[in-house]
């Protein structure tokens, strides 16, 4: 009995994961305002290390269209600016000498539906990663020594907890969407 608690536990633990990596994955699908997420996954070279940006300066938010990088050494502007060209996030950086500007173009409404598609393809991994947990949770269920009453209810919970982070995974999307295509 114990062996099937565990088996449980450790699928909700999986589809948590899955659903946890999806809203970090659709953080950096951007809906048009400007937020320091967007600059989440540029990293540098700071003195030997590969270091985060938002660890070495200062980034903010002034208004919905504009993101300030304000470097907490002057010296470091130059890199920066020249992380964010390499990452390629389809931003034009301005540095001013004391910070770096980014201003963020609005999304024409070919774009947003590109970044719709991209949300969509990213909801897809994650039900995928979700019916994979279990899947993964089933077999391991059917190779226990339990009864087959027991293992059936445990498979009728292991589908709940599927259907539960399915129905989670829609919501977050549909959110994520709106987001996108509201102007």
């Amino acid at each position: 009995m114990e062996e099937i608690e565990f088996i449980i536990e450790a699928c909700k633990e999986s589809m948590e994961n899955s659903v946890d990596h999806l809203e970090r994955e659709l953080l950096n699908i951007r809906a048009g305002k400007a937020s320091p997420s967007m600059l989440s996954s540029i990293k540098l070279d700071y003195y030997g290390s590969l270091t985060a940006l938002s660890q070495i300066a200062n980034i903010n938010t002034p208004d919905a269209q504009t993101i300030s990088i304000q470097p907490w050494e002057k010296d470091k502007l130059q890199e920066i600016e020249k992380a964010i060209m390499i990452a390629n996030l389809g931003f034009n950086p301005m540095n001013n000498g004391e910070s770096i500007i980014i201003t963020i173009p609005p999304l024409t409404e070919e774009r947003r539906k590109e970044l719709v598609k991209i949300a969509k393809s990213e909801i897809e991994k994650a039900k995928i990663s979700i019916r994979n947990s279990r899947k993964e949770a089933n077999n391991d269920i059917k190779k226990s020594e339990v009864s087959l009453d027991q293992k059936s209810i445990s498979e009728d919970d292991i589908q709940s907890l599927t259907d539960k982070y399915i129905i989670e995974i829609d919501k977050i999307y549909s959110i994520k969407e709106k987001e996108i295509l509201s102007v």
